[in-house]
């Protein structure tokens, strides 16, 4: 496995060996091992998966206690998928990293405990799956404002996004429950 630090050191681009042929294609989408060698210790305790159509973006969510660090990828379409820092005693607070995973480039991004994550459907429906290092424990959960001005995300939207309810209702950072 190849692991790359983004422009916030901590967010891990992640590109598996692939071994393809005639017949196909096989590579592997975990291995605690190969991820340990290279410095990614972590303890994996759900998994997830969502599908999605063109234009949904899901985000930024979080969960204030019990702060988890998510693997995340795509196995069908495409997503710009957003991790964004909100560590209040991180030289990276309030900056955002942002990157394509797709079913066919294969990549994944680690994002540590203490950021806030999102994606945005740019294929017709994409498939996303994810391991995370802690529960989901609703009470704990939130979600800051996908378009907040102060973080200056730039979503790749061509119409406006499909949102759910609690993203509608995100907090900007100023507002917002962070990290120490």
């Amino acid at each position: 496995m190849k692991v790359t630090p983004t422009a916030l050191p901590e967010v891990l681009l992640i590109e598996p060996r692939v071994f393809g042929d005639a017949r196909g294609l096989f590579f592997e989408s975990y291995n605690q091992k190969a991820l340990a060698d290279t410095g990614l210790v972590a303890d994996f305790v759900q998994d997830n998966h969502s599908r999605s159509a063109r234009g949904v973006l899901r985000g930024l969510h979080y969960q204030i206690e019990h702060a988890q660090g998510k693997l995340v990828r795509v196995t069908a379409g495409e997503v710009f998928d957003v991790a964004v820092d909100i560590r209040r005693s991180s030289p990276g607070f309030g900056r955002w990293v942002g990157v394509t995973l797709s079913a066919e480039n294969r990549r994944m991004l680690w994002i540590p405990p203490g950021f806030a994550h999102g994606f945005l459907v740019t294929s017709e429906s994409a498939e996303f799956l994810y391991k995370t290092t802690d529960y989901w424990f609703p009470e704990h959960e939130r979600t800051l404002l996908w378009n907040d001005p102060a973080l200056g995300v730039e979503w790749p939207l061509v119409n406006a996004p499909t949102l759910a309810a609690k993203d509608v209702a995100g907090r900007p950072l100023a507002q917002a429950d962070t990290y120490p």
